[in-house]
């Protein structure tokens, strides 16, 4: 997600949620490297707490929507 290294300790709404979308994935780059991942709707519920390796692994994962 672009942003996360320019912005650390703020949550970063991806670039593919959409415009005005209230369903978002949200990112932020905590204190030691780790990268925290969220729901925007449930923003106070779990998150993801991933190490660097695994977060460029679910970034390497994603695929882009099929048309």
């Amino acid at each position: 997600m672009k942003g996360l290294a320019e912005n650390p300790g703020a949550w970063v709404k991806s670039t593919y949620s959409g415009q005005g979308s209230n369903s978002c994935v949200e990112a932020v780059l905590a204190r030691g490297g780790r990268i925290g991942v969220r729901d925007s709707v449930h923003r106070r519920g779990h998150r993801l707490d991933l190490p660097p390796a695994a977060w460029v692994g679910f970034l390497g994962g994603l695929r882009p929507p099929r048309a």
